[in-house]
């Protein structure tokens, strides 16, 4: 169940953003639980800015640091694991997983399982508190702006392959050089490879399956997603969120628990 007063919102960016951003949302906790989120790659790179209390991140060293207050999160491999140590208040922008190259200007495979400090770029950028319509006008119009400056376009390969990534069809037949090429293009615009994406994918929708009122077990949910086995899931569990299916759905709560029940819903790729 949710916190008291927590609330999580998403609105449709506008239409010349949709190409390039798939979602903007807002998430605010007064009174968040201070225990550790474990949060799984959803194949997005995203643009959090916090207006609350930033969040802690648990580093390699098992350290947990305080995060920027604005940061850029690049393609997940692994899990990550965040920290409240106040109330939270943010509004996040999600990329489409092949829109934020031309945002960030570098290729996305170097802020792969990176959060950059973008608290000097968006320091103009300033979200009102307690308004998530407000907030998201204000980072929308923003990007419109920073579309317009660095014209934003998108490689037509990659998101072709995306798209069937997304729809779970196979890849078509390509030579060994096809083959290269294309994955140097994914590490330039996706930052992951097409097979690492699609395992992502995959592990997503193992949560559409398992929420709702007709929820169906974690075995069915994994049988549902395109797993052939309980241990092909838990394999990706350990993989992505560093626990058991059982553990997560035990542990969980905040931030974690509704970008599990509501970020990994699949849809179609905005047009072109």
């Amino acid at each position: 169940m949710p916190g008291e007063g927590e609330r999580y919102e998403e609105f449709e960016p506008p239409a010349s953003l949709c190409p390039f951003v798939r979602v903007i949302w807002t998430y605010s906790a007064p009174a968040p639980e201070p225990t550790v989120q474990r949060i799984a790659p959803d194949g997005c790179p995203e643009l959090v800015v916090d207006i609350g209390a930033p969040y802690e991140e648990q580093g390699p060293d098992g350290v947990f640091r305080l995060q920027p207050r604005a940061l850029f999160a690049g393609q997940m491999t692994r899990p990550l694991a965040l920290r409240p140590v106040g109330p939270v208040e943010l509004v996040a922008v999600r990329f489409e997983p092949d829109g934020a190259r031309d945002w960030l200007g570098l290729p996305l495979v170097q802020a792969t399982d990176r959060r950059l400090d973008m608290v000097e770029r968006l320091a103009a950028v300033r979200p009102p508190a307690g308004d998530p319509a407000g907030q998201v006008e204000v980072m929308a119009r923003w990007l419109e702006d920073q579309r317009r400056a660095a014209d934003w376009s998108l490689d037509p390969a990659v998101r072709a392959e995306i798209e069937a990534l997304e729809q779970d069809r196979p890849s078509p037949p390509r030579s060994t050089t096809e083959h290269r090429a294309l994955q140097r293009r994914f590490r330039d615009r996706v930052g992951a490879p097409p097979r690492l994406l699609r395992s992502i994918l995959r592990f997503r929708r193992v949560f559409d399956h398992a929420a709702g009122p007709d929820a169906a077990g974690w075995l069915e949910a994994g049988l549902g997603a395109g797993y052939f086995d309980q241990p092909q899931m838990a394999r990706d569990f350990r993989r992505f969120l560093g626990c058991t299916a059982t553990e997560w759905a035990r542990e969980q709560v905040g931030l974690a628990r509704v970008i599990a029940s509501q970020s990994y819903k699949p849809g179609p790729l905005s047009p072109h």
